[in-house]
């Protein structure tokens, strides 16, 4: 099975959701989304994938978040290019499978991505 983790190895529900991953004997691809973050495109990919809305993607309690002005209404737009200048604002873990991606929280969520 060909997973991507979209990881933060210094959160520990993004080091949980990988445990659970790699004790499925799965080893993922990892894209530590802070070093190297996703572009417009990707970012909308994963939000299809995820079935959500920017601001719903969003870690909405970071001080990038308040200092761009951004609320839950903020359109898609204008909340991916916040994300694209800060990438700390994406939620995480994203863990995709094919045509399928869970966010990591709880880590739990992933049990259903790998079952299926």
């Amino acid at each position: 099975m060909d997973i991507t983790l979209y990881h933060n190895p210094r959160c520990s529900k993004s080091r949980a959701t990988l445990e659970r991953i790699r004790a499925r004997g799965i080893e993922p691809r990892i894209v530590e989304y802070l070093a190297s973050p996703p572009d417009a495109a990707t970012l909308r990919q994963l939000l299809a994938l995820l079935g959500l809305r920017a601001s719903e993607l969003a870690r909405r309690g970071e001080a990038a978040w308040q200092d761009a002005g951004l609320g839950p209404d903020s359109d898609d737009d204008t909340v991916i290019a916040a994300m694209l200048a800060h990438p700390i604002l994406i939620e995480r873990p994203i863990v995709v499978a094919g045509d399928r991606a869970v966010l990591g929280r709880p880590p739990e969520n992933v049990d259903a991505l790998l079952d299926g």
